[in-house]
């Protein structure tokens, strides 16, 4: 218990905890690119066909040079940018883990609970994240709870919005690559037809035009949308430690016992059993119960 205590208390302070890490490689990713190549060219190769057959540069240029023009036309250049620097997101899961979250909040509210909301003032500075330095600013200044959270709630809304613009880019390549592949297969056919009095040459030129169509659904189906849903996979999961974060602080502002602002918060943890998850009905009654035991107390 006193472990746990100065954990908390050690999160509050803005320390990294011992098993607090950054963003690390999501080797899930990783892993399904790998195995999708891997796949799709072990079965070109096992039907006695080559890497080189589909090895064709003309064709990635028309794949990825209309595609990446489509993409820019229908979306305004300064979103765009940002789907580009947010890429990262696919290839790298953040660090941030439910649990330390909420040893954060627990140990801000006992520290709360011991020196007042103004005594958390001191540390503001060692939050690292904006959001939940962003509340704790709001509650230190007095901030009506109802205010606070209308006023966070637009925050995660606004950021949730944001960060959709940036999957809707990926979504929209992988809509317009598969078009622009049969348009690449069109071009490589017309080629095609102006030799056709060799039939070497046609079945060769065949072969490679419809690398294109490879290419453009390939790229589709393996890149493009799979980018957008694991980002908008990535802003459920902000979206869920975001609201963890604005429950943990409104309990803190009503003066609740850390320990049921820990059983509040379970709720957001998926690694939480069922058995150990309470509703925020049950926290409620929990607190008045502590209300009026205490009120009758005094």
């Amino acid at each position: 218990m006193a472990e746990a205590k100065s954990s908390a208390t050690k999160q509050a302070r803005g320390e990294k905890p011992e098993s607090g890490k950054g963003p690390r490689p999501d080797f899930a990713t990783l892993g399904g690119l790998a195995l999708a190549v891997i796949g799709i060219l072990g079965g070109l190769v096992l039907e006695k066909g080559s890497v080189q057959d589909v090895a064709q540069i003309t064709a990635a240029l028309i794949v990825l040079g209309g595609t990446l023009g489509a993409v820019l036309v229908t979306t305004p250049l300064p979103i765009f940018l940002r789907a580009v620097k947010g890429l990262h997101q696919v290839f790298l899961e953040p660090g941030a883990q439910v649990s330390e979250m909420i040893d954060t909040l627990t140990g801000l509210a006992t520290l709360a609970r011991k020196g007042g909301i103004v005594g958390l003032e001191l540390e503001v500075p060692r939050i690292s994240d904006p959001f939940m330095r962003k509340a704790l600013n709001l509650a230190i200044d007095g901030t009506n709870l109802t205010d606070l959270r209308n006023m966070m709630e637009t925050d995660i809304e606004v950021g949730e919005q944001a960060e959709e613009q940036i999957a809707r880019v990926w979504e929209s390549a992988g809509g317009y690559a598969p078009t622009i592949g049969i348009i690449g297969a069109v071009l490589g056919l017309i080629q095609v037809m102006k030799n056709l009095d060799d039939i070497k040459e046609v079945g060769h030129g065949i072969a490679v035009a419809f690398v294109a169509t490879v290419y453009g659904v390939g790229s589709a189906n393996i890149l493009f949308l799979p980018f957008a849903s694991k980002i908008r996979a990535r802003i459920e999961r902000t979206r869920i430690l975001k609201q963890m974060t604005l429950e943990g602080m409104a309990g803190i502002v009503e003066g609740l016992n850390p320990s049921l602002i820990r059983l509040k918060l379970a709720v957001f943890n998926p690694e939480t059993s069922p058995a150990q998850k309470v509703s925020k009905e049950q926290v409620r009654a929990s607190a008045r119960r502590v209300s009026s035991v205490s009120a009758s107390g005094v």
